[in-house]
């Protein structure tokens, strides 16, 4: 058979580590694979390389992506699923693994839906999607998250400051509640709870008046106080699955970091971690978990489950509908949270 590739939406940590292991399992059992370039614009545009072991080897040491990605998609292009899978019949492509969000999976169920053969691999740092327990790259940034967490606290101590950090999580709270944790925030502040801004300042002005000299506050990117919702400037270009693109403007960090100095008198800085948490090599659990799910993949093609994506359920991969992936945001729930709520202050 001959598989096509293709890595969507935002690099993650691991994304190399699945490549690696379709290419050298499916070539060692007969298969021919090639990857598309870009994402969905490489499979548009017919923009593709071959893949062998020999190019592939070692690459899951890497972040990012050997394929590089983008933020394309098929449904806003006129003809488009009629254009990739006259591509793909051209090319001679039995099979696409489409590697992705909920974006990119769901173009793919689309795919599917519209007669293509289709197996989708999860992968998003914010470990939001739906039917997975975990997805790659999640381990990297929540570790990346703790890492700078772990360092502000001696800078912060040393100069009586509260630093406000911004982590990402658009729709869920699980970079910021898990790398909150492990780094120690004394405030953790997720989308799934709307938080009150005085009601920090007040635990902030608790936490001094005990005699704690320093606060770290950890938010993630789309928590909100509808309050502060006149200083927290998004430009409103969006991407073309109409997301607003957050990372422009003043951020919640900022716009929170600057109510607490006003309210309370102490310094306060803030800092947006943003694109390193994704950035650089991924940890071995997502080393490992980009590897069990590429091998998977290519159980689930010679198995003809097409429809389906490999999925982490337990300590086991297994195969599940892209449908049950997509649509639906896992969010944190109300006892995760009260876990980390025991700690505040």
């Amino acid at each position: 058979m001959k598989i096509g590739l293709l890595t969507g939406g935002g690099d993650a940590p691991g994304l190399n580590a699945v490549i690696r292991a379709i290419t050298v399992k499916a070539v060692k059992k007969g298969h021919e694979v090639i990857g598309f370039k870009r994402g969905w614009k490489g499979a548009l545009e017919k923009e593709f390389e071959k893949l062998t072991p020999k190019k592939v080897e070692d690459i899951h040491r890497q972040g990012g992506t050997i394929l590089g990605s983008s933020r394309t998609n098929v449904a806003k292009v006129e003809n488009g699923f009629q254009i990739v899978k006259n591509n793909f019949a051209e090319l001679g492509i039995d099979v696409l693994v489409a590697i992705g969000g909920d974006d990119t999976l769901g173009v793919a169920k689309q795919l599917h839906d519209a007669g293509g053969k289709v197996i989708g691999v999860p992968k998003t740092i914010d470990n939001d999607l739906s039917a997975t327990d975990y997805t790659f790259g999640f381990d990297t940034a929540i570790n990346r998250a703790a890492e700078a967490l772990d360092r502000l606290h001696t800078t912060a101590k040393s100069h009586h400051r509260v630093f406000v950090v911004e982590l990402m999580g658009r729709d869920a709270g699980w970079v910021a509640l898990h790398g909150g944790i492990a780094g120690g925030a004394h405030i953790i502040l997720i989308p799934e709870e709307p938080f009150n801004t005085d009601e920090v300042c007040r635990m902030i002005e608790k936490r001094h008046s005990a005699g704690h000299v320093y606060t770290i506050v950890a938010v993630a990117e789309g928590a909100m106080d509808p309050k502060l919702a006149s200083r927290v400037m998004r430009f409103e270009q969006k991407d073309e699955f109409g997301h607003v693109q957050l990372s422009k403007g003043i951020g919640v960090a900022e716009a929170l970091a600057s109510v607490i100095e006003e309210h309370t008198g102490l310094e306060t800085r803030s800092m947006v971690l943003g694109h390193l948490q994704r950035g650089g090599e991924p940890s071995a659990f997502d080393r490992v978990l980009g590897t069990r799910l590429g091998l998977k993949v290519v159980d689930l093609i010679e198995e003809g489950k097409y429809g389906y994506m490999a999925s982490l359920r337990g300590s086991e991969i297994k195969a599940v509908p892209l449908a049950d992936a997509v649509g639906a945001v896992k969010k944190v729930t109300p006892e995760r949270y009260e876990e980390a709520k025991i700690f505040f202050g």
